[in-house]
């Protein structure tokens, strides 16, 4: 079992930063592949990043790239996403989630094989 608790979120203007953090307690972390995604009013959930259990392999959404940087720290059991130059578009409820069963990079943007999920933190860019 993993139990995963986010935190960072806020407001913030547009061309600003935020760094979100998802502490996660189990014994599972350092043997899951860790994402993040997030849900906008009436949208679905969309995936953001994620990294291997080693942090040897990342994966980002198209419109994250150069702008979201995914990293973790097992010692910590904490996975982060560093996001800079917001948009008002990147405005959703941003969800940590741990896969103790993925392996290929080619499913990392995949919710369904992720096990286990947060609560969800609240990040608001403005215009």
């Amino acid at each position: 079992q993993v139990q995963l608790v986010e935190s960072g979120g806020g407001l913030v203007q547009a061309g600003g930063s935020l760094r979100l953090s998802c502490a996660a307690s189990g014994r599972t972390f350092s043997s899951s592949v860790m994402g993040w995604f997030r849900q906008a009013p009436g949208k679905e959930r969309e995936f953001v990043a994620a990294i291997s259990r080693n942090s040897g392999n990342t994966k980002y959404r198209d419109s994250g790239k150069g702008r979201f940087t995914i990293s973790r720290d097992n010692a910590k059991n904490t996975v982060y996403l560093q996001m800079n130059s917001l948009k008002p578009e990147d405005t959703a409820v941003y969800y940590c989630a741990a896969s103790p069963r993925l392996s290929s990079s080619n499913y990392y943007d995949q919710n369904r094989f992720y096990d286990y999920w947060g609560q969800g933190t609240q990040v608001t860019v403005s215009s």
